[in-house]
């Protein structure tokens, strides 16, 4: 069962609870990586994986290593995040693509620090956007591109086209899996999809609810063996594990990050241990490496070839 799932029916209580937009601080200081930020789409083969709690405790650990986070709810369909972090957004990106407000106004902050796009349920695919909407995105969240470190971008589960759109424009994929075979085998066929179809070469892989290490790394290694096998080019990256813990689903009811109400959690202590291995995993010399790119690719990639001036 997704850590997530079921949130919805506690979303009565928490109608009222203020969220404030982040600190001006926030979109007014500049950050120590360079120009543009890293952008991770954190993907699974299907749902039930944990992944939203994945995102959410990792944006929190990466905050308090110093960097300057952005998490994008990108499930259109399924807007968890916010739910699990105990917020009712005033505004969504609905509203930003209105242009009733600006991206500044939807913003609000989460535990840390952390900046959040929050999503609205059935909102308009990306991909289906006229080009003026699609221009108008570009341009505010490029607003933001000197003021952040990590745009983390929480995509739906499988291989929809709208988790394919995220992740084929992203720098970095982060694929969550669980012991599961089922997990297994649906985290290895989005990898399949996106190697086959949209070339993605290079997979970061976080194993959610091992019990062990040795567990773990065994879930790692049959998927290792079965991308080997049949997609012989495709490099995968082991960052680590979060081990399931009581103290997991104790937050999950209090709507808050296990990080942030339980710092000496067993599950706490591995979100900050795969927080510092990102951090400090070197960049392909391929990568596209910014979010300027991210949001162009977005922009062409559904256009047709003709209006592409042969941008692949």
């Amino acid at each position: 069962m997704d850590q997530a799932e079921g949130l919805r029916t506690l979303m009565e209580p928490s109608i009222g609870k203020r969220v404030s937009p982040p600190s001006p601080a926030w979109g007014e200081e500049g950050t120590s990586r360079g120009k543009w930020p890293r952008v991770i789409a954190v993907s699974s083969g299907k749902g039930g994986v944990g992944k939203t709690n994945v995102v959410a405790n990792l944006a929190l650990a990466l905050t308090r290593l110093g960097d300057k986070v952005l998490v994008w709810d990108a499930d259109l369909s399924l807007a968890n995040l916010d739910i699990l972090l105990g917020l009712t957004p005033r505004y969504t990106i609905e509203h930003l693509l209105s242009r009733e407000k600006s991206l500044r106004e939807i913003l609000v902050e989460g535990p840390g620090g952390m900046a959040i796009l929050p999503a609205s349920s059935g909102v308009q695919e990306l991909a289906d956007l006229k080009e003026d909407q699609k221009l108008f995105l570009l341009n505010e969240l490029e607003s933001l591109g000197e003021n952040l470190n990590v745009l983390l971008i929480d995509t739906g589960a499988g291989i929809s086209s709208n988790v394919l759109y995220f992740t084929m424009a992203a720098e970095e994929v982060i694929v969550v899996v669980t012991p599961e075979p089922t997990s297994i085998t649906d985290a290895y066929a989005l990898m399949k999809v996106l190697s086959n179809r949209h070339q993605k070469r290079h997979f970061a892989v976080l194993v959610n609810f091992a019990r062990t290490g040795p567990e773990a790394k065994e879930v790692f290694r049959k998927i290792s063996r079965a991308v080997d096998r049949f997609l012989g080019d495709v490099s995968l990256d082991y960052v680590g594990f979060i081990p399931f813990d009581e103290k997991l689903p104790a937050a999950v009811k209090q709507q808050r990050p296990v990080l942030e109400i339980f710092p000496q959690a067993a599950s706490s202590r591995s979100f900050m241990e795969v927080a510092r291995v990102l951090r400090e995993k070197p960049q392909r010399k391929e990568s596209h490496g910014n979010l300027q790119f991210f949001w162009r690719y977005l922009i062409q990639c559904h256009q047709p070839a003709a209006q592409q001036g042969g941008v692949e």
